[in-house]
């Protein structure tokens, strides 16, 4: 006995309106059954369809219908992914084949509402990732700006020659140092490299320190010297000798 495919096709439509009341909508009936089912994930809301992923799913019976395989479409996508359709259609497609031969409606309803949900989910996970992630870029800069910069030896030497010219402090040294340029007196009572100075060249030369002679002479008279500080800077050896 064959079987009657047209009055299995009219059960399952039956069935289907009863199950998606309000929900279900009748395109055809001739030459075949069309209709359409509504899916969508739990947080889509038509007022603010930016939130969630929804669609309609369209299916046309054949001729042999379940044990031929429905005609499916997908309409009206809401917030579909690029690819979306053809991977939701991919998808189902694999349920038809596992469901030949019977009743396979709501098999396939049920099975497109949760890839919705998964691809949603996903979504969610997706955007999560890129708040925390934001959230994470803000507090680095929130903490670089506590932090400050890192000092090295150079940047800070930039700094320091920087702020002295900024401040004048540069040209007010270099104008001390002008001011301060001392005598060659006072280099001499200053600097302690000076007193072993012509000692230093003559060994370098070669000399033997033994054999230079030294004119105690010309020290006689350096205990009756005044060397106290208020001497005049301009004093020059055996100026009096000129003036008698």
């Amino acid at each position: 006995m064959s079987r009657n495919y047209r009055e299995d096709q009219t059960n399952e439509v039956e069935a289907l309106d009863s199950i998606y009341c309000g929900e279900m909508e009748i395109l055809a009936t001739e030459p075949h059954h069309k209709f359409q089912i509504p899916i969508a994930t739990e947080d889509y809301n038509a007022d603010e369809p930016e939130n969630g992923l929804s669609c309609k799913l369209v299916f046309t019976y054949t001729a042999t219908y379940p044990d031929g395989a429905p005609v499916v479409e997908v309409d009206e996508p809401e917030n579909f992914e690029d690819g979306f359709e053809k991977l939701l259609l991919e998808h189902l497609q694999k349920t038809i084949e596992e469901n030949l031969g019977m009743e396979m409606i709501f098999s396939l309803v049920s099975s497109a509402q949760e890839w919705l949900n998964e691809r949603w989910d996903e979504h969610k996970f997706h955007q999560d990732e890129l708040r925390e992630q934001k959230l994470r870029e803000v507090e680095e800069e929130e903490r670089k700006k506590f932090e400050g910069t890192r000092v090295t030896v150079e940047s800070f030497l930039t700094w320091k020659l920087d702020f002295e010219e900024t401040t004048g402090i540069a040209a007010k040294r270099e104008k001390n140092n002008v001011s301060k340029k001392q005598t060659g007196r006072e280099l001499f009572m200053c600097d302690n490299t000076l007193n072993d100075s012509d000692i230093k060249f003559l060994l370098e030369a070669g000399e033997n320190i033994e054999n230079v002679k030294i004119d105690e002479a010309l020290f006689q008279d350096l205990g009756e010297l005044d060397l106290d500080d208020d001497d005049d800077e301009d004093w020059v050896p055996g100026a009096e000798d000129d003036d008698d």
